[in-house]
């Protein structure tokens, strides 16, 4: 099965901002943006099946692209940050941040996950994913979901995936 990713568009956020779970709005670029994405889809289509985490982020560029019919499953949903959303990562006086930066894939932010708790979300939607008899699906998600499944493929190895973080409206193919 070919799956091909797609991460949403920039947001309009301050940089620095802590913001996996929270439903932040998409800058007013959104327009040209989309069309870049959907123009580039043009070369993975047609989809047998279309997914999308439910964040407005990723929903509005499903529905831009055409696929407002996109199925919402939150195990698409980007890392949860618990007590840190919306903080500025360098604003947060949180003692343990040190802790979580030294060793982010296994431990979980206070109140939210890490990434190896994302992975383990997004590899069971990739297990339910593979039993089914689709040829070639697309999924709009985040770039935290997107690494996960180069995670999941192995075309990154899960202490390097980070290095691998696709940037916004950017697209990967994986095959499962």
């Amino acid at each position: 099965m070919r799956v091909t990713l797609v991460r949403h568009t920039s947001v309009d956020v301050p940089q620095g901002t802590c913001y996996g779970h929270t439903d932040v709005p998409v800058k007013t670029s959104f327009p040209e943006e989309a069309a870049l994405v959907k123009s580039n889809l043009q070369a993975y289509i047609p989809f047998d099946k279309v997914y999308c985490s439910p964040l407005t982020r990723a929903v509005k560029l499903a529905t831009y692209c055409g696929y407002p019919e996109a199925q919402r499953d939150d195990r698409l949903l980007e890392m949860n940050m618990g007590d840190w959303e919306m903080q500025l990562y360098d604003k947060i006086r949180d003692p343990y941040i040190e802790d979580w930066y030294k060793d982010y894939l296994h431990l979980p932010t206070p109140n939210g996950e890490s990434f190896e708790m994302q992975y383990q979300r997004v590899s069971h939607f990739l297990n339910e994913l593979r039993q089914q008899p689709y040829q070639n699906v697309a999924i709009f998600a985040h770039g935290g979901v997107l690494l996960c499944a180069k995670v999941y493929v192995g075309s990154v190895s899960f202490d390097n995936a980070f290095s691998a973080i696709v940037p916004y409206g950017g697209i990967v193919q994986i095959e499962l």
